[in-house]
């Protein structure tokens, strides 16, 4: 089974820039197999790290949708699955699922059932599983990050940023989801010191603080991928020490 993580938070906080930065850490550290998930309608996993997706699992929902019988003797849950597996887009060591575009109107339960199913199945084959979840709270409900077993709340630096990564915490809890342990992370932080106590109040464990990073924001503002910073950057090596300190890697590389 691999290493399931989950990245959520509210738009805004560089949750996407995390979960690049945290691929490439676990690339570097471990060596090991990872399956990312990008399950943001507003896709950009794949711009952080560098790769193309032709196609996306909103794609296939789509003809899915679409009037016609499947093969003969294909189940249409099984067809969906085929189809699934057909978005992937597999590199070296790092394979990427892209959700797409908003659903739309209509019921979706049955495929984001039959995703849910496919994920677990997919992700035995990997070292790691990473989702990037849908910014906000409201998504949570729909349980594709279920069954973690750690999850990183992204908060950027202000109060009230914090202030939305305890609510998102609470209906974790609310929903029932098994989230696994909780890490707090504050992103693009100059001076903690005016956050101690919006931290505390969120109840939650500090995984770590990304300082605002130039590098970061240049590559940002230019639609750049995040493997292109210095292994040096201060934001790559904050990322470094959360992954270590929640036991993902040792704090080594390997490449």
């Amino acid at each position: 089974m691999p290493v399931r993580v989950a990245i959520a938070g509210k738009g805004g906080t560089g949750k996407t820039s995390f979960a690049a930065m945290l691929i490439r850490t676990l690339q570097e550290g471990t060596g090991g197999t990872i399956l990312a998930v990008d399950a943001d309608p507003n896709s950009n996993l794949h711009e952080a790290l560098g790769i193309a997706v032709p196609r996306t699992v909103a794609d296939v929902l789509e003809e899915v949708k679409t009037p016609g019988p499947p093969p003969a003797g294909m189940p249409k849950s099984q067809l969906i699955e085929y189809r699934l597996r057909s978005v992937l887009v597999e590199t070296p060591r790092l394979d990427l699922l892209s959700m797409g575009t908003p659903e739309g109107p209509g019921c979706y339960c049955f495929p984001n059932d039959l995703i849910r199913h496919h994920l677990a199945a997919l992700a035995r084959d990997y070292d790691f599983l990473v989702v990037d979840n849908e910014a906000g709270m409201e998504h949570l409900s729909r349980r594709v990050a279920q069954d973690m077993d750690m999850t990183f709340v992204l908060s950027d630096a202000t109060v009230r940023g914090l202030r939305t990564a305890g609510r998102i915490r609470a209906l974790v809890d609310e929903i029932g989801l098994k989230p696994g342990r909780v890490w707090l992370v504050v992103n693009r932080v100059v001076d903690r010191r005016p956050l101690e106590e919006a931290i505390a109040a969120t109840g939650l464990e500090v995984g770590g603080f990304i300082p605002d990073d130039k590098g970061v924001a240049d590559l940002d503002l230019h639609g750049e991928p995040l493997a292109r910073l210095p292994a040096g950057s201060p934001a790559l090596q904050a990322v470094l020490a959360v992954a270590t300190r929640a036991g993902l890697t040792d704090g080594r590389t390997s490449d």
